[in-house]
């Protein structure tokens, strides 16, 4: 997976903010977060949007203040880079996966770290947690995807099927049942219990990097190096629509009721309804390849980072297709 093969060794640094100047999209609300010394491949949003973690090819994760653009917090503990970041519900947990092979999760509130699990032979390269919090899934490059316990560490069960590195996982609404994606191009659901697989997802012409569920897990999203992203019911394992636009890889892509935001090598990020198949809005674009972008929960800031190494937060209140419409 291109966005993720930048190994190298880097100097830890501070985390700071600067302001941006005017954003096309909403004069003078656009923050520049300036502190990473190497790539950033992952961001998210805390469950109650006053948090923003970022994770790097540097080794470390930062937590950000989005509505300020001030630093938080630098983790450090890492020995490679720091591939995907995940919130937990309640948002008192965050879970990373690097390419030093290891899921670590984290206490948000002090820094520390709760769990250092190396039971992957190879780069952890995705982190979801399940609904009720009790569960992290995890993806890799050893071909095999996981869940384990959030309080022992233990591994509740494991995935194996694909003939490739997998690069994503992502739990369904109802903590059932877990997708994952990755080089072979397929998506696959498995019991989140039993391991066992239920469905073959096919189409992409090229690597799966990132999925996501709607809402009420009738939909499940998918992008990829091929350059769309696509709509799938995973039930039925039936295919619903191609979201095309983008002009190189879409590495991420994340949902929030009927929009969808997305990452591409394009330089650009994009905001669409899912529900109408249509892009609604380009973000400005950027001087290198995006490869994250997040979404605050109640829809009103997003955030875009990439080879750049920045992180950017942006206003998009008004762009953002309500649930209700």
């Amino acid at each position: 997976m291109r966005r993720f093969v930048f190994l190298g060794m880097c100097v830890f640094g501070s985390l700071a903010a600067t302001a941006s100047g005017a954003d096309p999209i909403n004069p003078g609300t656009s923050l520049a977060l300036d502190g990473h010394r190497a790539e950033v491949f992952s961001l998210a949003f805390s469950p109650d949007g006053k948090l923003l973690a970022s994770a790097s090819k540097d080794r470390t994760i930062g937590l950000w203040d989005p509505a300020s653009g001030r630093a938080v917090r630098t983790l450090k503990g890492h020995e490679a880079d720091v591939l995907r970041v995940a919130f937990s519900p309640d948002g008192k947990l965050l879970a990373s996966g690097s390419a030093d092979g290891t899921l670590r999760l984290w206490d948000v509130a002090t820094g520390e770290l709760k769990h250092k699990i190396k039971q992957h032979k190879n780069w952890v390269t995705g982190v979801a947690f399940s609904p009720d919090g009790r569960w992290v899934a995890t993806a890799s490059a050893d071909k095999t995807a996981a869940v384990w316990n959030v309080e022992t560490g233990e591994r509740r069960c494991e995935f194996r099927g694909h003939t490739a590195e997998v690069w994503t996982v992502a739990f369904a609404p109802d903590g059932k049942s877990v997708a994952s994606g990755g080089k072979d191009k397929t998506i696959r659901i498995w019991n989140a219990e039993t391991g066992s697989e239920s469905a073959t997802l096919k189409g992409h012409e090229g690597e799966v990097y990132t999925l996501a569920f709607n809402s009420d897990g009738n939909n499940l999203a998918s992008c990829s190096s091929d350059g769309s992203i696509r709509l799938w019911e995973p039930a039925s394992a039936k295919f619903i629509a191609k979201l095309a636009g983008h002009k190189g890889h879409v590495y991420t892509i994340v949902l929030n009721g009927r929009s969808l935001l997305s990452a591409s090598a394009d330089r650009s990020a994009r905001i669409w309804d899912a529900r109408e198949g249509k892009e609604v809005h380009v973000l400005p674009e950027q001087k290198t390849e995006l490869y994250a972008v997040a979404i605050s929960p109640d829809g009103t800031r997003c955030a875009t980072a990439g080879k750049e190494r920045i992180v950017r937060v942006h206003e998009i209140g008004s762009m953002v297709a309500k649930e209700s419409e």
